[in-house]
């Protein structure tokens, strides 16, 4: 059985309007990191309407992603992140142009991506060099851009937030990395929105997968649930949607 786009889409398209879905079609966004955060933005992305999205992770699939993470499965453990998520959206919309880049960003790769050809970019980056860096070139591009606050130790989906980076109170990690920026005397070059929860929380767990060790610039594994992640996403991906079908993007 086929599907049109036109049917898939049919009630996004009644309460936004032909223009609106329109203007989403024909943008491009790229998201930084599809775990827990990012690979439910993804899919509310492509499931309102967006058809060009690059989703970029060097991650593979392991079983401790599984409690929260979109294309986290059983069966697609060992699997490349990205892989798994293009073919999961691609279930959803199969015209969808769906670029899946399995590679780091960081200070080494930055340079390879051109930020400039995208409408609107999201991170989702734990790492907070790597954050700093997409942060700080984000900003100096004219694309949309939203990032990711710390969605781990968190159960409270009710005090989910969004503020200006400068403005977020209550988070550590953002509080950490204006810290930094301030340290590096090099501020982000623009304002921009940022999802947080200002819930505080630790740990009452012990980690007991032997695979889960902290990389990827990560102090340590600290752990999270879907409703937290999810919701983050969902709201970083409302965010886009908003200004990319606004008549007036900001």
């Amino acid at each position: 059985m086929s599907f049109s786009d036109t049917e898939i889409l049919n009630r996004a398209r009644l309460l936004l309007g032909d223009i609106a879905m329109e203007r989403l079609a024909s943008a491009s966004v790229i998201i930084f990191g599809v775990g827990g955060v990012g690979s439910w933005a993804a899919e509310c992305l492509v499931r309102t309407g967006l058809t060009h999205l690059t989703i970029v992770d060097s991650d593979c699939v392991c079983t401790s992603n599984i409690n929260r993470q979109l294309m986290a499965t059983t069966l697609t453990v060992g699997q490349p992140k990205v892989d798994a998520l293009r073919n999961h959206l691609l279930t959803i919309l199969p015209d969808a142009e769906i670029t899946p880049q399995q590679r780091e960003f960081n200070a080494e790769t930055a340079g390879s991506f051109n930020l400039d050809a995208y409408d609107c970019i999201i991170d989702a980056i734990d790492a907070i060099p790597d954050k700093m860096l997409l942060i700080d070139m984000a900003t100096r591009t004219n694309a949309l851009f939203y990032s990711s606050m710390g969605a781990a130790l968190k159960t409270d989906p009710t005090r989910i937030r969004v503020a200006e980076f400068w403005k977020v109170n209550g988070c550590p990690l953002a509080r950490a990395l204006r810290q930094r920026f301030k340290k590096s005397g090099h501020a982000p070059a623009r304002k921009f929105k940022c999802v947080f929860s200002d819930e505080p929380g630790a740990n009452k767990g012990v980690n007991t997968m032997p695979g889960d060790i902290a990389g990827h610039g990560k102090v340590h594994v600290n752990g999270s649930l879907m409703q937290i992640t999810a919701v983050f996403g969902l709201t970083l991906a409302s965010l886009a949607i908003n200004d990319l079908t606004s008549p007036t993007k900001n």
